[in-house]
């Protein structure tokens, strides 16, 4: 089922169980984040919003009748980074192929993009509130290398905005090194 664009936040929340542990799991969507002409402060709703479900969680806890508190707070924030645009593969809308220098289309691989600025005041805002988890976006449309790159420049941006992001724990020794390369491969 697609999901039609909006600005707004939507919740949707599902059930899971396995081996025995029942989790509710609340995915709070903002489909459309940043497709406005004017995005000034377009992440101030959503900040406003991790910033309630806290209030109303400290609000439940400090209350007298505690046994049925739902915890609605915000743990993570998964930030899909697009890969397009900034530098590699953009889409061109007149020629339907890819925008770029040379006659592939394609830009110059030895300049990979940058954080768009949308990203940085995105992440900035909401560092302190929120784990945040950065995913490259549709990296199934690039090369092994060009993701590389890609991976390698965004974490210098994120490092040189001081951006806080979630760091995956370290393996413990006793997995197996098939999960240690996994492991190594998300960070």
């Amino acid at each position: 089922e697609r999901i039609t664009q909006t600005v707004e936040i939507t919740k949707h929340v599902v059930d899971i169980e396995e081996k025995g542990v029942k989790l509710r799991l609340t995915i709070v969507d903002t489909p459309g984040f940043g497709d406005a002409v004017n995005n000034t402060e377009c992440w101030k709703p959503v900040a406003d919003y991790i910033d309630q479900q806290f209030e109303q969680y400290f609000r439940d806890e400090s209350g007298l009748n505690r046994k049925n508190i739902q915890d609605n707070r915000v743990h993570c924030c998964i930030y899909f980074i697009s890969p397009f645009g900034h530098g590699y593969r953009q889409p061109c809308r007149a020629a339907g192929g890819w925008a770029g220098q040379g006659s592939l289309g394609w830009r110059s691989p030895g300049s990979p993009r940058r954080l768009r600025p949308l990203d940085v005041e995105f992440m900035r805002a909401l560092h302190q509130r929120v784990n945040i988890v950065p995913v490259l976006a549709k990296a199934d449309t690039l090369t092994p290398a060009e993701v590389e790159r890609m991976k390698n420049k965004i974490r210098e941006e994120i490092d040189h905005y001081g951006i806080r992001i979630y760091q995956f724990p370290e393996c413990d020794s006793d997995e197996d090194e098939e999960f240690k390369l996994q492991d190594q491969a998300l960070k």
